[in-house]
């Protein structure tokens, strides 16, 4: 009886009391900070036109239209950018499978853009095999296609690829990078 007084029952309240705050109270704070801080990316960074959700601005779409700019190759599940699947290939560089997927990305891509020298970004894929960016070389390499496909002048759409244009995070972290799905849908004049 002593030792369930002494020992057990200090142990059990401490339990009971360190979960409660650490899985209802510290949850529930960070979820209202965020609601009501951050709401946007709280909720995902969703893109919404005319009422509808078009996507995320985090999470990169297949695009395989001449009309729109085309992202980084997918590993992510069987058929790429799925969310629930994001991973790597985690194939090496003499990978068959690798080298054959590459060549297949390059043959591709040079049917649809001519034989100037192709952005690596457009032939691998990213870590998680989701990323909604491609960089500034990647979308000028496709500015000539998305133009002539949409029969608009060469101009406009680097204006828009400008207007989506980032710099690196406070200026030196990172990479420039233009985000895909902003920038095509800007290119549908669906972005306001």
């Amino acid at each position: 009886m002593t030792f369930l007084r002494q020992r057990l029952w200090p142990a059990i309240a401490l339990l009971i009391a360190f979960t409660f705050i650490t899985g209802v109270v510290y949850p529930a704070a960070v979820t209202v900070i965020a609601q009501v801080a951050f709401p946007r990316q709280a909720n995902g960074s969703m893109l919404v036109v005319d009422g509808r959700t078009v996507g995320s601005s985090l999470i990169g779409q297949a695009f395989s239209d001449p009309r729109y700019f085309w992202g980084r190759p997918s590993a992510a599940g069987a058929n790429g950018y799925d969310a629930s699947a994001s991973a790597g290939s985690n194939l090496s560089t003499t990978s068959k499978a690798l080298i054959d997927r590459v060549s297949a990305e390059i043959d591709r891509l040079r049917a649809a853009n001519g034989d100037a020298p192709i952005p690596v970004d457009l032939v691998t894929t990213s870590a998680s095999g989701l990323d909604p960016d491609i960089s500034p070389a990647a979308a000028e390499y496709q500015v000539a296609r998305v133009a002539a496909a949409r029969g608009v002048s060469v101009d406009a759409v680097r204006a828009a690829v400008a207007r989506h244009t980032e710099g690196p995070l406070f200026g030196f972290l990172g990479e420039p990078r233009v985000h895909l799905l902003e920038l095509n849908l800007d290119l549908d004049g669906l972005l306001q």
